[in-house]
Formats: structure tokens, sequence, C-alpha cells
């Protein structure tokens, strides 16, 4: 079975982004071993303090990226996959003999460029730029759609 870490800077505050969450992290339970790793969100006021606080993350999230892990970064200047594209990535990634996956969810300032230089894939959603809350949905759900297409399920329309 497939690892899946999701590693996010900041917390869930809204009750419907933390339900969501909860209903793909219960629907993924029969496709793969997923674990969420939310860390802090470092504080930044003004743009000398961004880089500073976008290296203290860097440094974070760097020492829970398992040593195993094929590492994808979200990060609007990453490549554009459909949803079909991300289900032949996935089962690729498996039948090459991958077994543990780690997505990176930066906080509303990004993500350092030392982990996205690290990164074996740099992943966009679109864009546009959204919440890093809805991410977090949105990366689940794409996840758990991507396991129902390669089975054939009815789910991806």
């Amino acid at each position: 079975m497939l690892n899946i870490d999701i590693i996010c800077v900041g917390k869930l505050k809204e009750k419907f982004f933390a339900a969501a969450c909860d209903e793909y992290k219960k629907r993924l339970g029969a496709y793969c071993r997923l674990n969420i790793c939310e860390l802090a969100e470092t504080p930044a006021s003004g743009a000398g303090e961004v880089a500073r606080a976008l290296a203290e993350e860097g440094a974070r999230i760097s020492a829970k990226i398992p040593k195993d892990a094929y590492l994808i970064c979200m990060c609007i200047e990453g490549s554009e996959l459909s949803s079909e594209e991300l289900s032949k990535k996935l089962e690729g990634l498996k039948c090459s003999g991958r077994s543990r996956l780690c997505f990176v969810i930066g906080g509303s300032n990004g993500i350092d460029e030392t982990v996205k230089s690290r990164a074996d894939l740099k992943l966009s959603m679109s864009r546009m730029t959204f919440p890093h809350h809805l991410a977090r949905v949105m990366v689940l759900e794409q996840i758990y759609r991507a396991f129902k297409i390669e089975e054939g399920s009815g789910y991806h329309k």
C-alpha cells in the first residue's frame, strides 16, 4: 500500500475545511496510508521578514520529509496536470517501486526555494491563487480522484 505524507504549513481553523479534510482522509484509508503533518506558519511583517520566515519554515519542512519519498511541492510555478495525468503519474510511481509520496503545501507566503529545489515534481493546481487551507482540501480530493480513476470508478466523470 502506498504511503502518502502531506506536510502543510498552517493550522486548519475553519470547521468546514477540517470537515472536508476529514472526509477525504476517511475515503483515502482504503487506498493508502495517509499522514498529515501540520507545521505552524512563521509570522512575517514586511518584505525582509518573508525571506526569513520562509527559510525557517523550509528548515522545519525539510526535517519532516521522509528520506525515501518522491517529493511533490505544490507551487504556482509548477506544472499543471489534469486529474487523469495525475492518476497516471501516481500509478507509474507505484509500478516503479516507489511506496512513499510526500506533498508539501506551503503557507500564505509559499514554499522556500531550498525545499522546492529538492522536489521531484513541482505541481500547480492553477495559475490562480487559492487559500492554502483550501489547497489542502483540493490536494486530498485530487489524490482520492486519482485512485478512483485508476480503479475505473464512476466517481470521475
